[in-house]
């Protein structure tokens, strides 16, 4: 029977928030730290902060990005806990508000089947301060996971998701197994089970 799990990457699979790390070479790390904590805990729409968080990474160099994304930290036990899904059958996912700089180097070092993420628009190498993607609004998730379904033949009840944040509602509509993942309260809420320390492993101990 064909199985789905489909992780959030930044402070999922990814031990922080990946623009929090390409704002810190423009010392902006604080300013779009606080704009993703409000989007995070739903207080703000999530395109809207998106855009505006963006727009302040204007003018850095897309080699510097991609030298950043290359080395995100990322989360204790994810490598283990993606091989320990697919071994049980999963096809595993990574969908992300995020950045395709970050997301790609980072599945394809998991052994991740596929990332759905934005792209950062660049001219000549850098940074416009423009985005665009598949991510970009709180409902993206949903709807992506949704066609996922139809395309693998799976039904909700063999669906798995992990995340942290409010942009993963849309995704935790459409699950009989939702984990949220040293998450924000408005995630906890919708959850099946919470895991509250730093270790994707715990993931393992709740599927079959």
């Amino acid at each position: 029977m064909a199985k789905l799990a489909v992780f959030d990457f930044d402070s999922t699979l990814m031990d922080g928030e990946t623009i929090d790390f390409l704002a810190a070479p423009l010392g902006l790390e604080a300013q779009v730290a606080a704009i993703t904590e409000r989007a995070m805990a739903g207080e703000l729409d999530f395109f809207k902060s998106l855009v505006a968080r963006v727009a302040l990474l204007e003018g850095l160099e897309k080699a510097k990005v991609d030298a950043i994304c290359a080395n995100l930290p990322m989360m204790p036990g994810a490598a283990e806990t993606v091989a320990g899904l697919k071994a049980k059958g999963y096809t595993v996912v990574c969908f992300s508000g995020g950045f395709r700089n970050a997301t790609k180097p980072a599945c394809e070092k998991l052994g991740i089947d596929a990332d759905f993420s934005n792209f950062l628009h660049d001219e000549e190498g850098i940074l416009t301060g423009r985005v665009g993607g598949e991510m970009m609004y709180s409902d993206a998730k949903g709807d992506m996971i949704v066609r996922m379904q139809k395309l693998l033949g799976v039904g909700r009840e063999e669906t798995l998701v992990v995340g942290d944040g409010a942009n993963d509602l849309s995704m935790f509509a459409h699950a009989d197994t939702r984990v949220a993942f040293c998450a924000k309260e408005v995630l906890r809420e919708a959850a099946t089970h919470c895991v509250d320390t730093k270790d994707l492993t715990e993931v393992l101990k709740i599927v079959s």
